[in-house]
């Protein structure tokens, strides 16, 4: 047994539940691009596979960290997809199981995989806790987004949900990705079910900027504000470089060196009303003086 998952923190809690049930004993591996965003067009040939890496490329240089090459692993799927099927052709007995929460990150890369694995059908199971209750540490319910949300005990009530991805389910979300490479958009959102639809690259712009203030504030600071306070939410290396992009047209004032990390400096929007109180300005220029 092969599970996937989509998220690295979900490996850690999909192991502990291994732990407490040798019936799920199997390896566990990531599906580590995140497919909601980015270019998906002709993904099945190697020059739209380029495309999205180089697409990745620009991205991780404009958030100013050092070794884009090591962190483009990031959409290394090839590799683990080779791996996969690899596996599943050198033991007939071998299956996979595909573990996806109600969110836009997993069932976009679900739509992925489970078009790289027709010729496997039979073998591929998935669990799709959608709109599923779950009992929380503290006992109480929730519904969790993400799978490494769900304490370890539950994952062994949510194996049960482990069911063949049919023939005709392997059409139809063949299909659908296809229809999403087509469309062309940058951004995929959640509408319900394994429903996706498609947005323009600046869909999370209007609340980006509403974090940045009258008052100088550090980029990972108002990237960790929209992650905190927004419902629809995304990876914060796609969120760094529209960050970045927003400056010049809005006529954001800059402090330190924006090609540099989130960390390296700050934003001001100089329309905007400070939000310090009259002694804690008063001791800020005090204290820059």
């Amino acid at each position: 047994m092969i599970h996937i998952v989509f998220n690295e923190p979900d490996v850690a809690a999909l192991l502990q539940a291994i732990a407490l049930d040798e019936s799920l004993q199997g390896d566990v591996q990531v599906i580590k691009d995140d497919y909601a965003v980015g270019p998906l067009a002709a993904m099945d040939d190697a020059e739209g596979w380029k495309a999205r890496r180089d697409w990745w490329r620009m991205l991780l240089a404009s958030t100013g960290e050092e070794n884009v090459d090591e962190r483009l692993s990031m959409v290394d799927d090839k590799m683990t997809l080779h791996n996969l099927t690899k596996a599943l052709d050198e033991n007939e007995q071998e299956v996979l199981w595909i573990w996806a929460a109600q969110n836009k990150h997993d069932v976009s890369g679900y739509y992925w995989l489970i078009s790289q694995l027709q010729p496997w059908q039979g073998r591929v199971f998935i669990l799709y806790l959608n709109n599923l209750p779950f009992l929380s540490d503290k006992g109480g319910i929730f519904y969790p987004q993400w799978l490494s949300e769900i304490p370890a005990k539950e994952f062994l009530k949510a194996k049960k949900l482990a069911r063949l991805v049919t023939p005709s389910e392997f059409e139809v979300d063949i299909d659908e990705w296809k229809k999403q490479c087509r469309d062309g958009q940058m951004v995929r959102l959640l509408e319900g079910g394994k429903k996706l639809g498609q947005t323009t690259e600046d869909f999370y712009d209007k609340a980006l900027a509403k974090y940045v203030h009258g008052d100088f504030s550090k980029g990972n600071k108002i990237i960790n504000q929209f992650l905190s306070k927004e419902k629809e939410t995304t990876g914060d290396v796609y969120l760094t470089w529209r960050l970045k992009q927003l400056v010049e047209p809005n006529g954001w004032e800059v402090k330190g060196d924006l090609n540099k990390t989130v960390r390296d400096f700050e934003l001001r929007n100089p329309a905007m009303p400070s939000l310090k109180k009259k002694g804690d300005a008063a001791e800020e220029a005090t204290t820059e003086e």
